[in-house]
């Protein structure tokens, strides 16, 4: 086993791993940037070193720096977590050159399934469903065109290299495309360096379903189950569950199935995502596969009773995995919510500043994945997410209840959060009888809708608990005189002095 994991990554997500190496009895070594010296996760590591600048492309996705600090620290193996190297081929290239152990897949699987297109060739030829679409990149408005009639309008334009939701548009109709590819490739050229573009049939309000794969070196591979991803804004998960109130036995069974073939299609080992879309009729369609740890696993852990980052530590390592496919079951319902510093009263624009005030919520069934504290500056340069609120109930009622009563108890003061959005989400109709689908966000949620909290209420709350508090400080409370009181009076303190007395 490792005895020194440096963990290329920051936020919360840095926490969580930080906190599986100590209860491994590994060191853990931090990376951070001129922005997060002060963060949360340099102090949950027993070591730290500065990778650069504020910006990401000068600390956490600079290849250079980081391997630097690999070997200053002696480090023998590197998590990525998710996003930033996460999913970079030549990262995990470079640590295996430089003899460090990069925790994820080898770069050839990251190569294999981090291109759409080859993926779905892949995927096709090991007998995993995919969305009817074009064989190869569309090269010209007539070649798409041709392409989209024969599978049927509306179609999807998506970049070859893309994720995030980015590089992706819908067409519905053949006026539509030569200005539609135009953008779209030009987009996937500025963002991923590859303008590529292909196409899709789109699937109108589909659902977000994903399988969670685990695999080692030995052959064994095991999935734990689907998570519902479908509750999304702008192609952004906000809240995930598992298992999905829409997934039948027989249907995990098979959305597992084809899980299990795409991982052992590419020689997949560690922790991966295969996910899928899935129709009104219940068809289901690759989509893509994530070649890390997802944002949202804790979901899986708390309903599978695992610990995912202990496995891929393990798996990493070299060691086979310890659990068969026939011991996973799942137990109970887990919803994560994902919480950021911005305002969704006026269009999500971020939020930052000091946090000054910071209350988690607790009690049974809660977990919280945190990244700040009270004190911490929320910097500018990254990602907005704070944390993920998770809870985990015997019921899927059950857990909703228990959700709504964790976000209400959340404060994050002065800074803005997106708590009241997540509260709208989760008493909306749709997502309570589990019907929900992606674009559900996108065509029902209006800032009117916010719960908003009366200042002038809260106010006259305040004033009243100090009055009372003022009152119970300074009054003088009569006592009896036992002279004058009455037989029945004395004869129930009699009995209880002598209940009480045994």
């Amino acid at each position: 086993m490792f005895a020194k994991i440096l963990i290329a990554n920051r936020g919360e997500i840095a926490v969580r791993v930080a906190r599986a190496c100590k209860e491994m009895g590994i060191t853990p070594v931090a990376i951070y940037s001129d922005a997060d010296r002060t963060a949360l996760h340099v102090a949950h590591a027993y070591e730290a070193y500065r990778v650069g600048g504020p910006e990401s492309r000068e600390s956490y996705l600079n290849v250079a720096s980081i391997l630097s600090a690999c070997r200053e620290s002696g480090a023998d193996a590197v998590h990525p977590g998710y996003g930033f190297l996460a999913e970079n081929a030549d990262f995990a290239q470079a640590c295996a050159d430089a003899g460090v152990a990069f925790i994820g897949p080898s770069a050839s699987a990251i190569r294999a399934m981090g291109n759409k297109l080859a993926a779905r060739a892949a995927m096709k030829k090991a007998g995993v469903p995919t969305v009817p679409g074009s064989d190869g990149p569309v090269t010209d408005a007539r070649d798409a065109a041709r392409v989209a009639t024969s599978i049927g309008y509306p179609v999807l334009l998506k970049a070859a290299a893309g994720g995030g939701g980015k590089g992706m548009r819908v067409v519905r109709g053949e006026k539509e495309f030569d200005a539609a590819l135009k953008l779209t490739s030009g987009e996937a050229g500025a963002a991923f360096g590859d303008a590529s573009v292909y196409i899709e049939k789109f699937i109108e309000r589909p659902k977000h379903v994903e399988i969670q794969v685990m695999a080692d070196a030995h052959g064994n591979v095991v999935t734990y189950g689907e998570r519902e991803c479908s509750m999304q804004r702008r192609y952004q998960k906000v809240i995930e569950e598992a298992p999905s109130p829409v997934v039948t036995p027989e249907m995990r069974a098979a959305l597992s199935d084809a899980a299990r073939k795409a991982a052992i299609a590419v020689g997949y080992v560690g922790a991966g995502t295969v996910e899928f879309i899935v129709d009104s009729e219940r068809r289901f369609f690759f989509l893509e596969m994530n070649t890390r740890l997802q944002v949202e696993h804790p979901v899986t852990e708390m309903v599978y009773g695992v610990d995912l980052v202990k496995q891929q530590i393990e798996v990493a390592g070299g060691a086979p995995l310890a659990v068969q496919q026939s011991d996973v079951v799942p137990r109970g319902h887990a919803i994560e919510m994902r919480v950021y510093a911005e305002d969704p009263a006026h269009g999500f624009l971020p939020s930052i500043g000091t946090i000054k005030r910071l209350v988690l919520p607790q009690g049974p069934g809660v977990r919280n994945e945190n990244g700040v504290y009270e004190g911490y500056e929320i910097p500018i340069y990254y990602d907005p997410m704070l944390g993920k609120v998770v809870v985990y109930a015997d019921t899927r009622v059950d857990a909703i209840q228990r959700a709504r009563r964790a976000l209400r108890e959340y404060r994050c003061e002065p800074v803005r959060t997106n708590v009241d959005f997540l509260l709208w989400a989760l008493n909306e109709g749709a997502f309570v009888d589990g019907n929900y689908d992606t674009k559900h966000i996108e065509s029902h949620f209006e800032p009117s809708k916010l719960h908003q909290r009366d200042e002038e209420v809260e106010l006259a709350a305040i004033a009243a608990a100090i009055a009372a508090f003022d009152y119970r400080s300074t009054v003088r409370y009569a006592t009896l005189d036992e002279s004058k009181d009455g037989a029945w009076r004395r004869a129930a303190r009699a009995d209880a002095t002598k209940r009480w007395s045994r």
